[in-house]
């Protein structure tokens, strides 16, 4: 069957595995090789990111990159007209900048030029000639994955004792890790396709990322049994593809391609598996989320599955249609995992007629509830692969799940148990030391520790989803920490909020300070480019706050100085990544830790004294890993070494109830 009545056509998962079935030919045979990756052993030490994920902006979907206050307030009837001036692909950027009123051409997984802020889908523009029509507005960040959006260079990917499985492949190789091994089974060939993918180790250029994907599948084939044979990274061309699948096909039994299979025009599987041999293209996109734009055919007797060039999404297809292939290919039982009932945190919207296979991750309640929370990250980001625990497999014909609503979660890993302590707020390095103190004292409690910001932890302790949030929320009326937003996020009665320790803020810039900056009001200089930190989190809005003093002082509008302040908009998620963008030239400045300067080279201009406290459910007080942490931040050691740390100090309320309403 070659471009017939399937191409293109979402078939639902049952079609998909009886065509699978009616096309299966292959006579079970078993073979030894010596180990190609790490699947199944041990972590020996704590692995960090070393890289920024992704390492420069990019486009999520197809579009335009545009300046979205070109396209304020536009609509069909008066659209935004602008001059199109170049196209950046993935792999292929575009080197200028976007001015005003212009736009540049963007495919999904491209670097997003300078001067750009926002991506216009292509399906809500029309080009004519060397410009491009835009009827609808966007805000900032729409369809744009910022740098570091996904991980951090110094995150803490893997912690020592880890057993390797597919998804911890996947992020090692995610931040440069190159490491494999190999077990006898069916014979696949796997390929990853993309002109922008580099193997891991090799150092990044501009607008490259390393190859998550092959190693991820190399991981999961060997898991089912099979024996993987990476063949290495294809470009985004159909000839040199077909070529690929041609020569697998002569010496192994299953072909899987990752990347190059949506319907856009840098896309070029689909072409390549027709021209490669009969009968060619069998299924083109199932009715999954993720995982739409898969592709399915057969060469020579072979079959040849390309999936999507989102980790998330290929491991997601890889579990539901080819690990069961796999296995009986091998000749062993498919892998049925014992599913965990929970309660869902929050409403999720699904999408009619696809079946949508949700990431959540598990934490046990106050009363031994376990709670499924969905993973916020899309299934473009690798670290949707290390923060999920399992999914939960929603209808086609659902248009939500409720809030609360029992659902059934498989896990992504055989005897995975729900965390016994979930810490969900800023990222602190006093947190981490904290969790490695628990580590040691308390090596059977597993725990997961999430940033998503102070004002995301004071959400996630009243949702429930947190046993415990570090926050550091300055009240910009009072000019106090925590203790207002206590009253604002009416969770008095749910929360006690527990004294901390104090850091010390200010401003990071490269050693030897190379613009000679002095103090906040240097930002606005024309020649300094900033990097913020996200929205919600206490660090920007203490920025905020010094900056809104700093317009009072010179008489200027607080609105129109921030626009006027270089990198204002451009956000990263931690201390430590905004660091990382003043070392790498990215930036000139960011408020930040003296600690993180210190840590990593770099000087700093002392601004101000905050407070990070510690928020704690009031029916997880008495769990034992809550226990064990509070125990920890009183211990004498703990507040020893704290002390020790550049720009920590301990206060008279350490680890001393602030707020008790109840």
């Amino acid at each position: 069957m070659g471009r017939g009545a399937t191409f293109r056509r979402l078939l639902d998962v049952e079609e998909v595995i009886s065509v699978i079935q009616k096309h299966y030919s292959y006579e079970p045979r078993i073979e030894e090789v010596q180990v190609e990756v790490a699947i199944d052993r041990i972590v020996a030490e704590d692995v960090t990111c070393r890289i920024d994920i992704p390492p420069f902006r990019r486009a999520t979907m197809d579009g335009y990159a545009v300046r979205s206050e070109d396209i304020y307030g536009v609509d069909e009837e008066d659209p935004a007209r602008l001059k199109v001036t170049g196209r950046s692909e993935a792999g292929r950027p575009f080197r200028g900048e976007v001015k005003r009123r212009e736009a540049v051409e963007a495919s999904t997984g491209a670097l997003i030029p300078e001067g750009a802020d926002s991506v216009v889908p292509v399906e809500r523009t029309d080009r004519i000639g060397g410009e491009v029509f835009i009827f609808r507005s966007q805000a900032p960040g729409d369809n744009v994955q910022p740098v570091g959006g996904d991980l951090n260079a110094g995150e803490i990917l893997l912690f020592s004792g880890t057993s390797l499985g597919a998804r911890e492949i996947g992020m090692l190789a995610a931040s440069g890790v190159d490491r494999v091994r190999v077990i006898a089974r069916p014979r696949v060939a796997i390929f990853s396709t993309g002109d922008e993918l580099l193997p891991p180790g090799r150092s990044l250029d501009s607008g490259r990322i390393y190859d998550v994907n092959s190693s991820m599948l190399t991981a999961a084939v060997r898991a089912d049994h099979g024996e993987p044979r990476f063949k290495g990274i294809l470009g985004d061309d159909s000839k040199e593809i077909s070529d690929g699948i041609k020569e697998a096909a002569l010496s192994t039994d299953l072909i899987l391609l990752s990347g190059s299979t949506s319907v856009g025009a840098g896309d070029a599987l689909p072409e390549a598996m027709c021209s490669a041999g009969k009968p060619g293209i069998l299924v083109h996109g199932i009715a999954i989320k993720p995982g739409k734009p898969t592709i399915i055919g057969m060469v020579n007797g072979k079959f040849v599955i390309g999936l999507p060039g989102y980790p998330t999404s290929s491991l997601t297809v890889y579990r539901v249609l080819i690990s069961p292939l796999i296995r009986r290919m091998a000749g062993i039982e498919v892998e049925t995992r014992v599913q965990i009932p929970a309660r869902l945190s929050s409403k999720v919207n699904s999408v009619p007629g696809r079946r949508y296979f949700l990431p959540v991750n598990l934490v046990r309640g106050g009363r031994g509830e376990v709670i499924a929370f969905p993973v916020s990250t899309g299934s473009e980001a690798v670290s949707t692969l290390g923060r999920s625990d399992g999914y939960i497999e929603i209808s086609k014909d659902a248009e939500f799940v409720d809030e609360g609503e029992d659902v059934l979660v498989t896990p992504l890993c055989e005897g995975m148990e729900p965390a016994h302590l979930s810490i969900i707020g800023s990222h602190c390095p006093g947190v981490e030391l904290m969790l490695r103190a628990l580590r040691r004292e308390a090596p059977h409690i597993r725990y997961k520790s999430i940033n998503v910001g102070s004002l995301g932890g004071f959400r996630a302790i009243k949702m429930g989803e947190a046993d415990v949030a570090g926050v550091h929320a300055i009240d910009p009326e009072t000019k106090s920490y925590n203790i207002p937003f206590m009253e604002k996020y009416a969770i008095g009665d749910v929360a006690l909020l527990m004294g901390g320790y104090k850091r010390v803020q200010g401003l990071m810039v490269r050693k030897g300070n190379p613009k000679g900056i002095v103090g906040l009001e240097d930002i606005q200089r024309p020649d300094v480019k900033l990097i913020n930190r996200k929205i919600g989190s206490g660090t920007r809005a203490l920025l905020d706050l010094l900056v809104s003093k700093l317009a009072g002082e010179i008489g200027v509008d607080e609105d129109e100085l921030k626009r006027g302040i270089g990198g204002y908009r451009r956000e990263r998620k931690t201390h430590m990544s905004v660091a990382e963008a003043i070392l790498s030239g990215e930036a000139d400045v960011s408020l930040g830790i003296e600690y993180v300067a210190e840590l990593r080279g770099l000087d700093f201009i002392p601004l101000a004294v905050e407070e990070y406290d510690l928020l704690v459910r009031r029916d997880r007080v008495e769990k034992e890993a809550v226990r064990q942490l509070i125990g920890l931040l009183r211990s004498k050691e703990f507040l020893e070494q704290l002390s020790r740390m550049p720009g920590y100090m301990l206060k008279e309320e350490t680890g001393t109830i602030l707020v008790d309403e109840a």
